[in-house]
């Protein structure tokens, strides 16, 4: 567990918003006063202690559901049954074959995400038009971000710009709608939100914050822009936002702030990263004690792992938790990580597996054993039988590569399967990239040498010639591989609806309905929001 987090003390806490748990919610405390007007506080520090619980209201969210939502849903992993174990009424296997239900425990943070969106309304409310915009900047950034969230993964969404009136039905807007909403939010935000990288700011938007989230947005256009999930075709789209998003990934390259090189990649996801990782543009900080929710070992880590001295997590204590082994990478995207050199490589468990080095992070000569024998996580995936429950049977636990990305340490993870691992949400990485393939898409030169930066720093080989879009996707699946982006490039890219297990064609209720681009809307906001109507296709 880390320490080197900083956390609002007890007295501003005391300031804090409570939360709601649905769209039409009223205020249930105001301030009787302007903050700004408070006699000896500072009103940066009010404005604090009110967006303490929006920055990390998702912690729980992003740290899960969500999580299983992208990752499943991409050719990144699948969710593995063990003679019917972890099957869980089909909740992982329907992601891994595009055929969710709006009652899937995968896709039930909706409300959880709308619930963020009205606090930080909330807040911008008690502050006033009276505001400096540079006190509202931050509420209205975190805003932004919960709503593209929205966007991203369920298409059209409520504009929540406001509080609802009492009684007032809130409808979704166009998809399209959103983003120009996003767009014109953003642009404005910019420039008053502060341009300080350290300790204080990490984990709370800055501008930098939401120049790579508008980035993301552009890169993502013509996707977020069609006029219908359905209609998006990669091989003809045009982007007509390519020029803002260089601009935006040149504005964040040339502050400065951030840099690949100042640590070696397996650390910038270990139990004790921060804010020293320069890689980090915004991330969402984890603490196993202080900030709970981030589970990401618990489906990745070999099932047996539990009371097993010595382990490949190298500890020399045991976890005392259980662990499910059911979330493994797919022969498919396995093939990515074959790059001789590449530091990248180390994220995955293949093969025979050694114990690492809980120091080094890096393997020993010391096999990891189980029942006499050293394990050896297989490429391939065999199941009992070709149904949708994805099921390898009892003695399957070791097949599929593992994600051993997520380091994790006994005295986090014994905590209620929690970790400390801070889960960045953009990085510089993805900005590099990001700009190479707006440059390639744009027929220009110079992708090459940003695409060489990432290379280079991952100790993997570096391209004689220009990228291809294809390289640039390969790329982004090893750079920024579990890290939730996997799904989104999927689309962009025009490779959602592609062969990788278990979503082959010649499977059992795998979908490729291009309307599975994006997710059913859970039932529980169908059931609360009179006139909301299912996405289409589900």
């Amino acid at each position: 567990m880390k320490k080197n987090k900083l956390f609002i003390t007890a007295g501003l806490m005391a300031l804090v918003l409570t939360g709601c748990t649905n769209l039409d919610v009223n205020i249930d405390s105001q301030y009787t006063e302007d903050p700004s007007k408070e006699g000896g506080v500072d009103p940066m520090l009010v404005v604090e202690a009110k967006m303490a619980d929006v920055y990390f209201h998702l912690s729980g969210c992003l740290g899960r559901r969500y999580m299983e939502a992208q990752a499943l849903s991409s050719d990144e992993f699948t969710a593995l049954a063990f003679d019917g174990g972890y099957y869980d009424d089909g909740t992982y296997a329907h992601t891994a074959l595009h055929c969710n239900t709006a009652e899937d425990a995968t896709l039930d943070w909706y409300s959880d995400v709308t619930a963020g969106i009205t606090k930080a309304n909330q807040i911008l409310e008690e502050l006033g038009s009276g505001a400096s915009p540079q006190m509202t900047a931050p509420a209205r950034a975190i805003r932004a971000y919960f709503t593209w969230i929205l966007m991203d993964s369920f298409g059209d969404t409520p504009i929540l710009d406001k509080i609802p009136a009492e009684g007032e039905v809130v409808q979704r807007s166009p998809r399209k709608d959103v983003a120009l909403w996003l767009e014109k939010e953003l642009n404005t935000v910019i420039p008053q939100l502060t341009t300080d990288v350290n300790a204080n700011t990490y984990g709370k938007p800055t501008r930098w914050m939401a120049e790579a989230l508008l980035a993301k947005i552009y890169i993502n256009w013509p996707v977020y822009t069609a006029d219908a999930v359905e209609n998006y075709d990669a091989a003809t789209a045009v982007n007509e936002k390519l020029e803002d998003c260089k601009a935006l990934c040149d504005d964040i390259i040339e502050c400065k702030e951030f840099n690949l090189g100042s640590m070696e990649y397996r650390f910038k996801f270990a139990p004790d990263n921060g804010p020293q990782v320069k890689d980090f543009i915004y991330a969402m900080p984890y603490d196993a004690i202080d900030r709970q929710g981030m589970q990401y070992a618990r489906p990745r880590s070999f099932k047996q792992l539990k009371n097993m001295l010595p382990n490949y997590y190298g500890s020399s204590e045991k976890f005392t938790q259980s662990f499910g082994g059911n979330m493994v990478v797919t022969p498919e995207f396995a093939e990515l990580f074959s790059l001789e050199g590449d530091q990248r490589n180390l994220s995955v468990l293949a093969g025979d597996v050694f114990n690492r080095d809980p120091k080094t992070l890096l393997p020993t000569d010391e096999p990891f054993m189980y029942e006499g024998k050293q394990v050896n996580f297989s490429k391939k995936i065999n199941l009992i039988k070709q149904d949708n429950t994805i099921d390898v049977g009892g003695d399957g636990i070791q097949q599929g590569y593992h994600s051993i990305k997520w380091f994790i340490v006994p005295n986090d993870y014994n905590n209620g399967r929690n970790q400390s691992n801070d889960v960045p949400i953009f990085r510089y990485a993805d900005i590099l990239l990001t700009k190479a393939e707006a440059l390639v898409r744009n027929g220009e030169t110079g992708a090459k040498e940003l695409f060489n930066l990432v290379r280079a720093y991952a100790k993997a080989p570096l391209l004689t010639a220009e990228p291809t879009l294809k390289d640039i996707l390969d790329e982004r699946g090893r750079e920024l591989f579990d890290e939730n982006w996997r799904r989104n490039d999927l689309i962009r890219f025009g490779e959602f609806e592609g062969q990788f297990f278990p979503h082959y064609t010649s499977f059992p209720d795998a979908n490729f309905d291009k309307r599975h681009r994006i997710f059913p809307v859970e039932k529980e906001m169908l059931d609360l929001n009179e006139g909301w109507k299912q996405n289409p296709g589900y």
